[in-house]
């Protein structure tokens, strides 16, 4: 009922697009226009960060005719051309369920998923909807096409260049040819040991793909590879490198053992079928729709056994077929762009202008009766966008009740035991013959100033090859014996109190029956993983360092509340140590002294295994189905009885928690805004009633203040129950100082609105839907070792659960108190412009203190 009436029935009003999309803003006729919407200042977030201009610049290259070349979510310069009535019609056209595909999923009746779907279709007649994605004409000869992104005139480092070259594939392409694209993509790109991958980092043109891969999922379509930090002039030597390879390739063949390791990796995927924490049902729909939307059999994706069987056979039968791919896609394909992003210093400052003369020439031509109307506008949208909805629609909605929740926590089985005096955890779980373990080694044995080679270290041991392997070999290696093998460092607070639990954890999947070969590659790269190859080590440095500031404004709100929660306690600085702005920083001073002193870095390499693979202090664990567990138990003992046995004790940490409101500048549009403080210090006392507090202030104060009524993309707000760091954060923000003001005010919105029974009852079945979050096999063992690791037992998840569903109005009033101290104790971090940062500190006497990251 409530998606149906969603799509079918929505409430379109021009106030929804004000607030949804953009708006002139005016509270006084005297004061200059601004543009405001959600959507809006979405993309211009978007359009701060060069990756995404890249995909969307790549994708309006090679489709320069269709609907596919234009911005689905809408160029931000563009975006207030968008009237009412373009949008109301636009909803008329295609929100219609003559235009509409409809999916269900689950045990329900059917009967009854069809009578529910009558109620809503039988008033509809049949209307006349033309949703075809028209085909692309073929390019007779390849193009270029080179547009500009913004960096800071005083960028920390030269900016560099993004440099992609992408085919529209031939049509009329089957299920059995997708399938075998996409062997031939991961074959080509997939691992560090791809060929085509290989060539491109070992040519030092560039410090990492991007804008690489193969796209599936339109009507047409398209493959592209390419790199970023590209010297700029160089483009010309990154399109010959490609072709020149992928010629190679296609005359002299791909490797077989590549080969094999790309159809097993794929076809393990395929039969795995692991969403992560996305609903498998919602992951099939979307497979389904890869056909469905272009009125193909939506079925021929869940068919993928007879595909991977057709392309066997194919490769039995001709061992050139993949080449022959490369050949008729791409060598002999003239529809083919080279897109170059340049940075340009003064693009920032450029739209900024072009954005104020837009308002100001709409301004002008305004009478005073026209700029009464927008102040009178801007009034009724703000009165509309704090009336809360009336109680009589929300009453309309179906909604759970507190006894339909089940009072008793989900319990995963584990049984800890020891192998090799290793303790070993166990869960037994139906996982569909897959075993799934994890190797961990204790990181609280590292000297301090090891702590931020982690993640490298990690990669290291999977990607520099071993004693008797090549790192390429490595690769195929995993692939084809198991469903893939990864490097991950945990760090989690202690619910006793005692140091934080930092561990690296090899993380492996394979078939239970090949689970052998998986702990005989662990071994390999535990005990003679190459630490010494320089030039290999130099390429995963410039890898992690692009990563990381290609990372800095999508996932701003990450780097914003790492950067806060550092200041507060071990585990923050951690995190702050091994993924956070210190990480990015020692990365680049990392690369100098790889290039200045490598003698010293491989030491400290070695240094960091000789004290990690080491039996005392490690930790082993496994979910397989009790059928399985010998075979793992066995094959875990053949490793671990090789190990050392040299026991090292922790090593003493001293972090440096710098206490300061700190303003991170980078090239963007929009702002991301944190602030944090510790609640435990400021004297209270955990209750499981805070998640619900939390839940509620997200979806009503700061996402009606910040979102709605600021116009920033999202907010939230969240507490760390063993730290007790209690933070705000907002995403894609235009605003920063009345963003924090929204924050300091929220305990004044606890107290002045109290909670109604009903919203009361909608935050607690919310939190229980979090704590309750949908978990494959894989997740819950490993959710239940990190429970281990930092000292959760099921009773005390069981009582806080009992004082999430015993949550009263009382506990909202009691928090009202601990926010009005974060308000005056808390920290602060924002992550945007210079000049937005230089501003707003200027605005309350110089309080932030700037620190220039890009």
């Amino acid at each position: 009922d409530v998606y149906l009436d969603a799509v079918f029935y929505p409430r379109l009003t021009p106030e929804v697009l004000q607030q949804e999309g953009w708006h002139y803003e005016l509270e006084d006729p005297s004061d200059p226009l601004r543009y405001k919407g959600v959507v809006f200042n979405e993309m211009k977030g978007a359009y701060s960060d060069p990756e995404s201009i890249l995909g969307e610049r790549i994708q309006q290259s090679i489709f320069p005719d269709t609907t596919y070349g234009v911005d689905s979510g809408g160029d931000p310069r563009h975006i207030p051309a968008l009237t009412f009535d373009q949008f109301k019609r636009f909803h008329d056209d295609f929100y219609h369920p003559s235009n509409a595909r409809i999916y269900f999923y689950g045990d329900d009746d059917p009967q009854q998923r069809l009578a529910l779907l009558h109620d809503y279709l039988s008033s509809y007649e049949t209307h006349s909807v033309d949703s075809t994605i028209s085909t692309q004409p073929r390019f007779a000869a390849p193009k270029r096409q080179q547009f500009p992104y913004a960096v800071n005139p005083d960028a920390v480092e030269e900016p560099k260049c993004f440099v992609v070259l992408t085919w529209l594939l031939h049509d009329a392409i089957g299920a059995d040819e997708r399938r075998a694209l996409q062997v031939l993509e991961h074959a080509l790109l997939g691992t560090p040991g791809s060929p085509l991958r290989k060539a491109l980092i070992d040519s030092g043109l560039g410090e990492d793909l991007t804008g690489s891969g193969l796209e599936v999922e339109l009507a047409q379509m398209f493959f592209s590879v390419g790199l970023k930090g590209v010297q700029q002039g160089d483009a010309d030597a990154v399109e010959a490198l490609i072709l020149q390879h992928l010629g190679d390739l296609a005359d002299g063949g791909i490797d077989q053992g590549m080969v094999a390791a790309a159809l097993h990796t794929a076809e393990f995927r395929f039969r795995e079928n692991n969403t992560g924490s996305f609903p498998r049902g919602l992951g099939l729909m979307l497979r389904l729709l890869t056909d469905w939307l272009y009125d193909r059999d939506p079925f021929t994706p869940l068919r993928f056994a007879d595909s991977f069987a057709a392309l066997k056979a194919k490769l039995a039968a001709d061992d050139r077929y993949l080449e022959g791919l490369i050949q008729r896609h791409l060598l002999d394909n003239a529809h083919r762009t080279t897109v170059v992003l340049q940075p340009d210093a003064e693009l920032g400052t450029r739209q900024e202008e072009e954005e104020t003369a837009r308002l100001a020439a709409a301004r002008a031509h305004l009478s005073q009766a026209d700029l009464e109307e927008l102040v009178a506008a801007t009034q009724k949208l703000k009165h509309l966008q704090e009336q809360p909805d009336a109680p009589e629609d929300l009453a309309k909605l179906p909604r759970l009740q507190l006894s339909d929740l089940d009072p008793a926590i989900k319990t995963v089985p584990r049984q800890e035991d020891q192998i090799a005096e290793v303790p070993m955890l166990h869960h037994d779980l139906f996982t569909n013959g897959i075993a799934y373990l994890d190797v961990g080694c204790d990181l609280r044995v590292l000297p301090q100033e090891l702590v931020p080679y982690v993640p490298l270290f990690g990669r290291a041991l999977l990607e520099m090859g071993t004693k008797r392997m090549s790192f390429v070999e490595l690769q195929q290696r995993i692939g084809s014996q198991t469903g893939g093998l990864s490097a991950h460092s945990l760090v989690g607070p202690r619910l006793d109190g005692e140091p934080a639990a930092a561990y690296l954890f090899l993380r492996g999947k394979a078939m239970a029956e090949r689970v052998a070969d998986l702990t005989a590659i662990v071994r390999d790269v535990l005990l003679e993983g190459r630490l010494d190859d320089r030039e290999r080590f130099l390429q995963m440095a410039l890898e992690e360092r692009a990563s990381a500031e290609a990372g800095l404004v999508p996932g701003g709100h990450r780097v914003v509340l790492t950067r806060l929660r550092a200041q507060f306690d071990e585990t923050g600085w951690l995190a702050e140590q091994m993924r956070g702005l210190s990480y990015l920083f020692f990365l680049r001073q990392l690369i100098e002294d790889i290039r200045g002193d490598w003698p010293a870095v491989q030491a400290r390499l070695e240094q960091i295994r000789a004290l990690l693979v080491n039996r005392p202090g490690m930790l082993c664990n496994a979910t397989v189905a009790g059928g399985d567990r010998a075979a793992c138990d066995q094959s875990l003992a053949a490793l671990l009885h090789e190990l050392p046995q040299e026991a090292h004790s922790p090593a003493p940490w001293t972090p440096s928690l710098t206490v300061a409101d700190e303003g991170l500048t980078v090239p963007a549009q929009v702002n991301y805004v944190g602030k944090a403080a510790n609640i435990f210090s400021l004297g209270y006392e955990l209750d499981g009633s805070s998640a619900v507090i939390t839940r509620y202030l997200a979806t009503t104060w700061l996402w009606d203040r910040v979102r709605v009524q600021g116009g920033a993309y999202g907010a939230f707000c969240s507490l760390d129950p063993f730290t007790g760091v209690f933070a705000y954060g907002s995403y894609r923000d235009p605003n920063l100082l009345e963003t924090l003001d929204v924050y300091d005010q929220s305990g004044a919105f606890l107290r002045d609105y109290p909670i109604s029974h009903d919203e009361l009852t909608k935050a607690i079945i919310g939190t229980i839907g979090d704590i309750d979050a949908y978990q494959l096999p894989d997740a819950k063992g490993y959710a239940s070792l990190v429970r281990y690791l930092t000292g959760i037992d099921d009773d005390y998840r069981q009582q806080m659960r009992d004082q999430v569903l015993g949550t009263k109005a009382e506990h909202f009033a009691e928090f009202a108190a601990v926010l009005d101290q974060v308000g005056a104790a808390g920290r602060v971090a924002v992550l945007g412009s210079a000049d937005a940062i230089a501003t707003a500190s200027a605005a309350r006497d110089n309080w932030l203190t700037p620190v220039k990251v890009l």
